[in-house]
């Protein structure tokens, strides 16, 4: 059944690095998004069968779901070595942030991008995003270039982190499978930030780039082609997530604060939660659970029926 949802709204080597430091004022913090359509819960549960070389991190990346959260939800401890032929339980639902008439939405404690046209949902991708000391912006902004085999032009942040740390310095990296752009790039107008392809696809879903948004190479090819020049691109940062359910089930979404924007959490659920007369859960174990375990997980909180 579909869902309304009701956010808190705040607002390897990486490919880019955009003048923004952790220091920087995010410019849509403590703002509460605007509901977005019917059928905001995506993802499903379901089982996975590891095979040699898969690790937690890995079907992470791939499926959207932190190695945390899956971990957690088999028992186990997140150090744990997988084998092949076991069986893991995987949940990646996710609450839909907000929407838009066309084009991207990327919500970066979700590690999410979200594209709508026409007022709908038409695919939601799992991202990497900016390290808390080389974050992703947030705003408004636009594609406004498309290339496939794209050359890196490694910006001189990261030729002088390259240096600080005894590595050689590259000013320049073709095409290839050295290039960590990938065979896609969708530039933003942001200032040196783009959407792009990878050459370690075990890095998605992570906090690892200078400020790119970092997506597994079957995904950014698929979107690739799906958007243009011009498609808006909105950036936002909600850590925290409610959705309420026509049956009466309230879900919670709860992400790691980890560019330190949102304040406390507690009081910020209750916030959202009164602000659209919603049952806060306050007390219950689900609701403290949630808060607590902060998997990134849409969890089922409360129900009315």
């Amino acid at each position: 059944m579909a869902l309304l949802a009701l956010v808190i709204g705040i607002a390897a080597i990486a490919a880019c690095a955009p003048i923004l430091s952790s220091q920087t004022t995010p410019s849509n913090d403590l703002r509460i998004a605007p509901l977005p359509p019917r059928g905001t819960v995506v993802g499903k549960q379901f089982t996975y069968t590891v095979e040699k070389g898969d690790t937690l991190s890995g079907i992470g990346a791939r499926f959207g779901v932190s190695a945390k959260g899956l971990a957690s939800r088999n028992g186990f401890a997140v150090s744990a070595k997988l084998r092949p032929g076991q069986v893991l339980r995987v949940d990646n639902r996710h609450i839909v942030p907000s929407s838009l008439q066309d084009g991207i939405l990327i919500n970066l404690p979700q590690r999410l991008l979200f594209l709508f046209e026409n007022g709908r949902l038409v695919a939601w991708y799992p991202v990497a995003v900016g390290q808390p000391d080389w974050q992703t912006p947030t705003g408004s902004f636009k594609i406004v270039t498309r290339e496939t085999d794209p050359v890196w032009d490694v910006p001189v942040s990261i030729q002088r982190e390259m240096r600080q740390k005894g590595e050689r310095v590259r000013r320049k990296v073709p095409p290839g499978p050295d290039n960590p752009l990938g065979e896609y790039w969708m530039g933003l107008s942001a200032t040196c930030c783009g959407i792009h392809s990878t050459n370690a696809p075990q890095s998605v879903y992570q906090f690892k780039t200078h400020g790119c948004v970092r997506m597994n190479p079957d995904d950014a090819e698929d979107l690739f082609y799906r958007v243009e020049v011009e498609t808006p691109v909105e950036i936002i940062y909600e850590p925290i997530l409610l959705a309420r359910n026509p049956d009466g089930t309230t879900f919670m979404e709860v992400h790691p604060d980890i560019y330190g924007r949102a304040g406390n959490r507690v009081e910020r659920a209750a916030e959202i939660a009164e602000t659209h007369r919603l049952p806060s859960g306050g007390g219950s174990p689900e609701w403290e659970e949630t808060l607590r375990g902060e998997e990134g997980i849409a969890t089922l909180i409360s129900s009315d029926r």
